[in-house]
């Protein structure tokens, strides 16, 4: 069993919420990470300023590019013969 890395995410109000890190990948020059709380999956921005890094909502374009690219990777593999 692989460990996963852990997040803690402050929301607005400033209570914290525990994550689990499921991927991190590059598209189109931007850092993304898809994150799970157990309950939901989300996918979020990852900006860099001044060498800190932050997490911040991708948008709906944004994540409807993942999912369309992520659906092409899979098909892709079920395509791709195995060795």
């Amino acid at each position: 069993m692989v460990d996963k890395d852990h997040i803690t995410i402050r929301d607005e109000q400033g209570n914290e919420h525990e994550y689990e890190v499921e991927a991190v990948f590059e598209m189109g020059g931007q850092h993304y990470t898809m994150i799970s709380s157990g309950q939901e999956m989300e996918i979020m921005r990852i900006e860099e300023h001044n060498g800190s890094q932050s997490l911040v909502n991708a948008t709906e374009d944004e994540i409807e590019q993942l999912v369309a690219a992520y659906e092409i990777a899979i098909n892709a593999d079920e395509n791709f013969p195995e060795q």
